[in-house]
């Protein structure tokens, strides 16, 4: 998969990050299992804000029962290894990308940039299930998140395609760049962490 192509990431993840993160799975699996619950809930949340736009609906109820679905894989693989879910994190790398969500002004563009920054967490999750994919030595989990990251790859093209359904795609295309060079500084910005997906 070439990330700079289909994904368009400005900036690669540290590749310290996937050395620290396979030494320390079981914290790894708890955030990750976090990320998909909390993607789940996102994509409820956009269908009961905007119920009359039925693409929207039609598309998100499936990428919902997707995310739910890894949810309940990522529980499985902790169980697997004797550990709980544990209790969530602070996830602050969604945090600082919500802030740049504008607020006001017409609903549509709300709409195009929560769609967008949905679609730049989905890519970001799938060039880190990429880096686990290829260099965590545990070949089970590693197949898993092979399966994870085609998945998000999905989500990532979805959300954009539904941003160009909503809202006009030169306007679409320029605020996804926007955005990207955002995305790219707060991932420069955060440290390199052994307990977080992002």
């Amino acid at each position: 998969m070439k990330e700079k192509t289909i994904l368009k990431l400005k900036l690669n993840t540290d590749p310290r990050w996937v050395d620290i993160a396979s030494k320390n799975i079981e914290d790894i699996l708890v955030d990750h299992a976090y990320c998909e619950q909390k993607a789940a809930s996102t994509g409820i949340s956009l269908i009961v804000k905007y119920p009359e736009k039925t693409r929207l609906v039609d598309e998100l109820t499936l990428l919902v029962a997707e995310e739910w679905s890894h949810f309940e894989r990522v529980l499985e693989e902790l169980r697997k290894r004797g550990h709980q879910l544990g209790r969530p994190r602070r996830d602050e790398y969604v945090v600082q990308l919500m802030t740049h969500v504008r607020k006001g002004g017409a609903r549509e563009r709300q709409l195009m940039d929560q769609l967008l920054v949905s679609a730049l967490i989905e890519a970001r999750s799938c060039e880190r299930f990429k880096l686990l994919w290829k260099h965590i030595p545990d070949p089970e989990l590693s197949q898993f998140y092979y399966e994870l990251m085609v998945s998000e790859a999905g989500h990532f093209v979805s959300y954009v395609d539904l941003a160009k359904e909503y809202c006009d795609p030169k306007e679409v295309d320029t605020r996804l760049q926007e955005l990207l060079k955002i995305e790219g500084d707060i991932v420069t910005s955060l440290p390199v962490r052994d307990d977080r997906m992002h």
